[in-house]
């Protein structure tokens, strides 16, 4: 486990360092980089020794960690290889930064997980209830910092917020949160509390 989380940790520090140089702008990038940095030092140096996560939650935060990371070095509307598929499929905007927002459906296992080993809930509706409504929290608190961040920077803040135009940005964002989460209850619920078990024994 100990060797495993050390590539997680080096194949972060690979893709800050990548992500760092030339970005598209510092300024987006300090703030695409900063809740990814956040949980870093939370997740990996705070808590750990307190809360051991499964190998499965780890990869789950490893993997959101370095989507922000490269949303930040391009802009989340100008990420080459989603630009790729605006053009080839006609859509309107690059939607990397609706998958982001999806993949973040993915924190429903990391929650999960953190209330059946810090809490007294079973394994139930209980439990799937409150980790979606933790999901939706972050959610929310994202694109109220967005918000925030677009009051108070002005246009600076339009790359941060990767609108692109779109009036119903945050509600998108937020949706597809929400069956990101959903869709990740039913495809991994059974695998994750196999990870769990074999974690107790």
């Amino acid at each position: 486990m100990k060797k495993y989380l050390l590539f997680l940790l080096s194949l972060i520090a690979g893709v800050f360092v990548w992500s760092a140089i030339k970005p598209a702008d510092y300024f987006t990038w300090m703030l695409e980089v900063a809740p990814g940095a956040f949980t870093l030092i939370f997740i990996g140096i705070l808590y750990y020794k307190k809360l051991k996560l499964t190998w499965l939650s780890y990869t789950i935060i490893t993997m959101l960690i370095i989507i922000t990371f490269i949303g930040g070095h391009f802009t989340y509307d100008n990420v080459p290889w989603f630009t790729d598929l605006k053009e080839v499929f006609g859509w309107k905007r690059n939607p990397y930064d609706r998958f982001g927002h999806f993949l973040k459906g993915l924190l429903i296992i990391v929650f999960r997980e953190v209330l059946l080993k810090e809490t007294s809930l079973n394994k139930g509706a209980w439990l799937q209830i409150l980790s979606l409504s933790l999901v939706m929290t972050v959610a929310a608190c994202y694109e109220i910092i967005e918000f925030i961040a677009a009051k108070i920077l002005g246009r600076s803040a339009e790359d941060f917020q990767g609108m692109q135009g779109d009036l119903w940005d945050s509600q998108w964002d937020m949706s597809l949160a929400l069956a990101g989460s959903l869709l990740t209850l039913i495809i991994l619920t059974k695998i994750h509390d196999k990870v769990l078990k074999r974690q107790i024994s």
